[in-house]
């Protein structure tokens, strides 16, 4: 089992970036899938980004190109780069570790989650 605390959220104003970490403690993040979600008030959870245990990354259309994701296994540490933000990326952001490595877009790909951290994005 791993459990999962993010941080680094905040408030920014629109253009700015933010990173967002999430420490893993437990096991080693090198046995894992790593993603990210986010979720806005009244809306589905949505994928953000994952990193598989082989390196291979992939993004959600609308982060492609702004977001980054990377992991440095040693630390047990996952990180969230988040540049050129929008008003409209304001959500609480998760991390998520998956056992599987499977549906990597999806939450239902994902066993374990950290709590969230806040990201607020002002016009």
């Amino acid at each position: 089992q791993v459990q999962l605390v993010e941080s680094g959220g905040g408030l920014v104003q629109a253009g700015g970036s933010l990173r967002l970490s999430c420490a893993a403690s437990g096991r080693t993040l090198s046995s894992y899938a790593m993603g990210w979600f986010r979720q806005a008030p009244g809306k589905q959870r949505e994928f953000i980004a994952y990193s598989r245990r082989d390196g291979i990354t992939d993004y959600g259309n609308s982060m492609r190109g702004r977001f980054t994701i990377s992991r440095d296994n040693a630390k047990t540490t996952v990180y969230l780069q988040m540049s050129s933000l929008k008003p409209e990326d304001t959500a609480v952001y998760y991390c998520a570790a998956s056992v599987r490595g499977m549906a990597l877009t999806y939450s239902e790909g994902y066993t374990y989650w950290g709590q969230g951290t806040q990201v607020t994005v002002s016009s």
